[in-house]
């Protein structure tokens, strides 16, 4: 076994993947001193591990789709103002623990700002996890019935970043919305939670069945917060008139 083969086997065996990558072209003669080189190799190394481990951040987020905030229409929305957008991209918000509220009609693209400043969470190596808030109910449900309450509200209550989409789409009972209160009651002050939802706050009374933890759970969401209200027409129809325009 030469030498080259055993220093490939050690990199295999250290995992250090872009380092053996990149190895052969710097063996192909050049004037920089051994210091320089490993310094480049190193970088190329942590710049593979970064853009991995977003990569897997991402992935166990379960985002709906991977759409950055690069890729959000502000023109056609001129009610988000985008630098508040870009602000919070910053992630400052996490850190001081605060929400955000996106409230508007379906399709104007609330689930689309929350990815994407989730995106940037996870790109900030903050633990994220996105869900839809019918989904987020019933397993606080099937968890209550199985005993297994306290786990699994820790578990969501762990994450720097929650986002719960879609809330007003499905009334929620007795049982949800004191099982939701809890959630919101243990985050509260101490850990960002991202809201998007299709109805006034006004009228949260009206989703969940007991107006007194409505309001309860309101007052944790807006007390240190941002909200958004989007009043401008859907990304869908737009989407749609386009289509429709390329098919007469």
């Amino acid at each position: 076994m030469t030498i080259y083969t055993k220093l490939e086997d050690n990199l295999t065996k250290l995992k250090l993947t872009a380092i053996k990558e990149y190895l052969p072209s710097y063996l192909e003669g050049n004037d920089l001193s051994l210091p320089e080189i490993l310094e480049q190799l190193t970088s190329k190394e942590l710049a593979y591990r970064t853009q991995r481990s977003t990569k897997m951040s991402i992935h166990v987020a379960h985002f709906p789709y991977a759409k950055g905030l690069d890729e959000f229409d502000f023109d056609f929305q001129p009610s988000v103002d985008k630098q508040r957008i870009m602000n919070l991209a910053s992630m400052n918000f996490i850190s001081s623990a605060k929400n955000i509220l996106f409230i508007g009609s379906s399709g104007v693209g609330k689930t689309h700002l929350a990815t994407g400043l989730g995106m940037e969470a996870c790109k900030n190596h903050l633990s994220t996890y996105f869900v839809n808030c019918h989904e987020l109910i019933e397993r606080l449900k099937l968890a209550h019935q199985e005993n297994r309450l306290a786990a699994i509200l820790k578990n969501y209550s762990r994450y720097k970043l929650l986002i719960i989409d879609e809330i007003g789409y499905l009334p929620i009972d007795d049982l949800g919305s004191d099982l939701f209160f809890q959630l919101i009651a243990r985050r509260y002050e101490k850990k960002s939670t991202i809201i998007t939802t299709n109805i006034p706050l006004s009228e949260w009374g009206e989703t969940f069945s007991n107006p007194t933890i409505a309001n309860a759970i309101l007052d944790r969401l807006v007390h240190h917060s941002e909200i958004f209200k989007i009043t401008e027409k859907s990304y869908r129809m737009k989407d749609y008139q386009e289509h429709t325009k390329t098919q007469k």
